[in-house]
C-alpha cells in the first residue's frame, strides 16, 4: 500500500513537471532563455539593426526620389490623443516677465515659451531597443540593476541610435483585407506579408523599415476607447520572419505595433520583447501612412533624426518620407 503510495505521488509529480514544461514551451518568450544575447553585433553594442544603416543603403535609398516630394508621417500631439495606459501629454504656454502686460526694453521685445509636461511615448513616436526588456534583461543581456536610474538609463539610450535614412516600405493592409479598418485582434502572417508585397511589387532588402498601413487612426477621436483596447499587427511568425530579412525597424499606424491582445497566450506584447529585447530592431508607432497609401507610394526615402533626450528610451519623433 505504501509503495502504490509513492508510485502514484511520483506520477503526480511528474505530470505536474511536464505540464510546467508545456506551459513553457507555449511561450513564444521563454523568459528563462538566456540564448538571445550576446548581440551579433558584439558584446557591448548600444545600436542594435541600426548597424545596418550603411553608405551603400542610404545610396540606394536616396535614389528612391523622383518626385522632389516631402510627407511628414507623424500624428499632430495634442492632450486629447489617446495614449498607452498611463501616459499622458500637457502643453503650457509661457509669456515669463510679461505678467500684466509687460514687455522687455525700450523696443517692448515679447516673446511666447513652452513648457512640456508629458510623456516621450505619446503620439508618433520611435521605441528604441533600451524600451522592452525580458524579465528586467534588454538587448545584448543588459540588466536593468545596471544601467536604469530614475534620470534615464546610463546605456541603450536613444541619443546613441544614429539617424535613419533608408528605405521605407508600407504594406496596404486595408486593401489585402478588403476593409477600411482591420478588425483589432488580426494577426498577420508571413503569407499575408508576401502576399501584399507580391501586389505591391515590393522586395524587401536589408536595412528596410516596414510599416504596416491598417486604418487605425481612423478611430483617434471617434472610438477612442477601442482604439486602445485592441489593435491589429504581426504575429510572432512574421516578426521572425521580417527579422530574417534584416530590417531596421518595423511599426505602423497602431500604438504597439503587433497584434494585442495576443491571441495565441496572455503574453504581454511578445513580439516586441522579441524585436526590440532580442533582435534589436526599432518599433515605430503612430506613423500616418494614409497620403502614401492614397497616391500608391509603396516605397520612399525614409529619413529621421530623433531628438537626442539623453537617458530616454523612447522620444516623439516627426519622420519625413520622401519620393
Amino acid at each position: 500500500m505504501k509503495k502504490n503510495l509513492i508510485r502514484m505521488f511520483g506520477l503526480v509529480m511528474l505530470l505536474a513537471i511536464s505540464n510546467i514544461d508545456i506551459k513553457a514551451q507555449s511561450l513564444s518568450v521563454n523568459p528563462n532563455d538566456k540564448s538571445w544575447y550576446p548581440s551579433v553585433y558584439g558584446a557591448k553594442d548600444e545600436i542594435g539593426a541600426a548597424n545596418l544603416l550603411t553608405a551603400e543603403v542610404v545610396k540606394q535609398a536616396v535614389g528612391l526620389v523622383k518626385q522632389g516630394k516631402t510627407l511628414p508621417l507623424a500624428v499632430p500631439i495634442d492632450k486629447n490623443l489617446p495614449a498607452f495606459r498611463h501616459r499622458s501629454f500637457n502643453l503650457y504656454n509661457i509669456q515669463p516677465g510679461e505678467q500684466g502686460g509687460k514687455s522687455i526694453g525700450p523696443n517692448k521685445f515679447t516673446f511666447n515659451d513652452e513648457l512640456v509636461n508629458g510623456w516621450t511615448g505619446v503620439g508618433t513616436q520611435l521605441n528604441g531597443i533600451g524600451h522592452i526588456g525580458i524579465d528586467n534583461i534588454y538587448y545584448n543581456g543588459n540588466k536593468a540593476v545596471d544601467f536604469v536610474t530614475v534620470e534615464g538609463v546610463r546605456k541603450l539610450g536613444i541619443e546613441k541610435v544614429p539617424p535613419f535614412v533608408t528605405r521605407g516600405v508600407v504594406l496596404d493592409m486595408t486593401a489585402h483585407y478588403g476593409k477600411d479598418i482591420v478588425p483589432g485582434g488580426t494577426e498577420f502572417t508571413t503569407a499575408d506579408i508576401k502576399a501584399v508585397l507580391k501586389k505591391q511589387n515590393i522586395t524587401l532588402r536589408k536595412g528596410d523599415i516596414v510599416l504596416f498601413n491598417t486604418g487605425w487612426l481612423e478611430l483617434i477621436g471617434k472610438d477612442n476607447k477601442s482604439f486602445l483596447e485592441t489593435e491589429p499587427g504581426i504575429g510572432m511568425e512574421a516578426a521572425q520572419w521580417l527579422a530574417e530579412q534584416g530590417i531596421v525597424a518595423f511599426g505602423g499606424d497602431t500604438w504597439a505595433s503587433e497584434v494585442y491582445p495576443n491571441p495565441k497566450s496572455k503574453e504581454e506584447f511578445p513580439i516586441n520583447q522579441f524585436m526590440l529585447a532580442k533582435k534589436g530592431i526599432y518599433n515605430l508607432e503612430l506613423i500616418d501612412s494614409r497620403p502614401l497609401v492614397k497616391d500608391k507610394v509603396w516605397e520612399f526615402l525614409f529619413v529621421l533624426g530623433q531628438p537626442l533626450y539623453v537617458g530616454s528610451t523612447q522620444v516623439n519623433i516627426n519622420p519625413v518620407a520622401i519620393y
